[in-house]
């Protein structure tokens, strides 16, 4: 089978590194499903990071739904069925994102929280940016499948942020940024969590359930994979 058959993914992205780990996963992992070297087609749209920031940091969600709105209608134009977004924090303005684009989206956060219950994880730690770790983009869709979780505290917010931020989305990946998140992981399996949600897409860059206290949850590959599985027709099932 080709990658032909497939539904073609558009990836809207935001940051560099975690968007190309997205599609480099649905590239890798698609010969898994359709053959060897075989992926589905795949576009990639992403407007300056700096435009996001600007927005979020001005805690304009509008701002940041037009941006992945344009995004979502030039991948449309360049023949996208299925829409992706491997960036936790603006998933923030999808309430506002999915009216506004007609094609169908997976959001990541329903994603890992699907993988999570699929697993019997009862309460989650939850990393990522300070705008993620504030926001109730994962707390609603944990809640929704009986989940509890934990955010970092306040000093752990502002410095798993400065590391995302100063180092990890410039692709910087330094000692001290994992032995920090170990740090905090640990202390979140101390208070009772039985798995860690890497909650930015560029976290699984420095983590994973190789050096982490707790399971991992990696919500950039969950992603890619739920989009491989979404994109590629399961056989006798037909067309559409």
């Amino acid at each position: 089978m080709t990658g032909g058959n497939a539904q073609h993914i558009g990836i809207v992205g935001c940051s560099a590194e975690g968007a190309a780990l997205c599609y480099r996963t649905i590239c890798a992992e698609g010969a898994a499903l359709l053959g060897p070297h075989a992926h589905p087609e795949v576009s990639l749209h992403t407007h300056s990071l700096a435009d996001y920031v600007d927005c979020l940091n001005r805690g304009d969600m509008q701002g940041v739904a037009d941006l992945m709105i344009s995004s979502a209608h030039k991948l449309g134009s360049a023949g996208a069925q299925l829409l992706i977004c491997p960036d936790n924090t603006i998933h923030q303005a999808m309430d506002l994102v999915l009216p506004n684009t007609p094609l169908p989206w997976l959001h990541i956060a329903e994603v890992v929280a699907a993988e999570a219950a699929s697993r019997g994880f009862h309460t989650l730690g939850l990393t990522g940016t300070r705008w993620l770790v504030d926001s109730e983009v994962y707390p609603a869709k944990l809640a929704a499948r009986g989940m509890g979780y934990l955010r970092p505290n306040a000093d752990e917010r502002d410095e798993i942020n400065r590391i995302i931020m100063d180092e990890l989305v410039g692709g910087v990946l330094k000692p001290e940024a994992v032995s920090y998140f170990q740090q905090v992981i640990a202390r979140m399996k101390a208070a009772g969590c039985d798995a860690v949600i890497l909650g930015c897409t560029e976290i699984p860059l420095i983590l994973s359930d190789a050096n982490s206290p707790l399971p991992t949850l990696d919500s950039t590959r969950l992603l890619a994979r739920a989009a491989l599985r979404r994109a590629v027709p399961v056989p006798g099932s037909g067309p559409g």
